[in-house]
């Protein structure tokens, strides 16, 4: 397709699946890309969903967009993105003990998230210009302080970039992480991050020590958005360490051209990160999520090692030659792992241990507050093939 499809925003994707209707739910497959690795490192264990606005403590749960594993209580965690459009910016808890088909997560409570003065955050709307409604992506549990780090991806247009916050389990704001420069808003649109395609990965190190947060697509200045026929630019994965609460390392990651084409030609399609998470100590696991309009989604995961890529934190402009960026090998196609359908997922986490020794992989997926989508639950076991 050319140009290449502009910048993808909530708003956008809504727009279209209504547009397209039941086109959008046609196709969920995706090409296979080239070196797939054998079978068996992902196993589909189980597939469920929550009802479209599934009421949870007088809110419509939904746009859920961060998941993460809370071992000591035995339950989930799950960040809606909803920025503060049909309740207050929150996040949900929720017990899926057994995954299994037909056996949903059962939600157990609702907490807001907070300002820094103790309120929830307003709507777009309502809010006053200094106020950075956040968008949130992306959650993770540190549990050696039992507090929540989460991501927004800002809201550029009103000057805002996106942000890396710490906050308690009742939602208290307890700070606002330090980022580079090169993550500011420029409304110009000259340089920093697009609209909505920032910080939508979050992975926590085995230490709890450092946090590493991903781009969606590049800077500006680093690149184009991917195409039909292209590679995006690179996107940035940071370290943060949370001791000093700013960061420390930096890499490069780029995502593939777009694998589907839309149903009719000139039409909206996307690629990006969607989520990240580690293996171990210096390995990620990196989601990749695709739209394409009238096909639907396609969703591939890789793995990479963070030691094999240079630091770019002091690199202006992301330029062939003047960085390394991380190689990537792919785990699974989720296209072949039987699903009965791929839509928007955007969160990851491990869930407890599986009784065989392999991982429990639980991935959630982010409605849009659209009732054409869905908010699915898939489980997999996991195997290290490399490790």
């Amino acid at each position: 397709m050319s140009p290449p499809a502009a910048p993808a925003t909530d708003t956008t994707r809504r727009a279209l699946l209504h547009t397209l209707g039941a086109l959008a739910l046609v196709g969920c497959g995706s090409r296979r890309p080239p070196g797939a690795p054998g079978a068996g490192a992902l196993e589909r264990m189980a597939e469920a969903r929550w009802a479209h606005r599934l009421d949870v403590g007088g809110t419509p749960a939904g746009g859920l967009s961060g998941i993460d594993y809370d071992i000591r209580r035995g339950e989930y965690l799950l960040l809606s993105d909803d920025r503060s459009d049909n309740a207050p910016a929150r996040y949900y808890a929720a017990r899926w003990d057994r995954p299994a088909d037909g056996s949903a997560p059962t939600p157990l409570r609702v907490q807001p998230l907070l300002q820094a003065d103790g309120r929830p955050w307003p709507p777009r709307a309502r809010a006053i210009a200094r106020v950075p409604v956040p968008d949130p992506e992306a959650l993770r549990l540190r549990p050696d302080t039992d507090t929540l780090l989460w991501t927004s991806e800002g809201d550029v247009p009103r000057g805002f970039g996106p942000a890396l916050y710490e906050s308690s389990r009742d939602g208290r704001l307890l700070r606002m992480f330090s980022l580079p420069a090169m993550f500011d808003a420029d409304p110009s649109g000259r340089r920093g991050p697009r609209d909505n395609l920032s910080f939508e990965g979050l992975a926590l190190t085995p230490d709890a020590r450092q946090a590493w947060v991903a781009m969606e697509n590049a800077l500006i200045e680093d690149g184009p958005t991917p195409t039909l026929d292209a590679a995006g630019g690179a996107c940035r994965f940071t370290c943060i360490d949370l001791a000093r609460g700013s960061a420390v390392r930096q890499i490069a990651y780029v995502p593939d051209a777009i694998p589907l084409r839309p149903l009719v030609p000139g039409t909206y399609a996307d690629n990006g990160v969607s989520e990240i998470l580690m293996l171990d100590a210096h390995r990620l696991l990196v989601l990749e999520r695709a739209y394409a309009a009238g096909r639907g989604n396609s969703l591939r995961l890789y793995a990479i090692d963070t030691r094999e890529a240079s630091d770019t934190l002091d690199v202006a402009a992301l330029r062939p030659g003047n960085h390394r960026p991380a190689p990537k090998t792919l785990v699974a196609d989720f296209a072949t792992l039987g699903l009965a359908r791929l839509d928007n997922s955007e969160g990851m986490c491990w869930g407890p241990p599986l009784p065989d020794g392999r991982r429990l992989l639980v991935v959630v997926s982010d409605d849009n507050f659209n009732p054409l989508q869905i908010t699915q639950f898939a489980a997999f076991a996991f195997k290290d093939l490399t490790a």
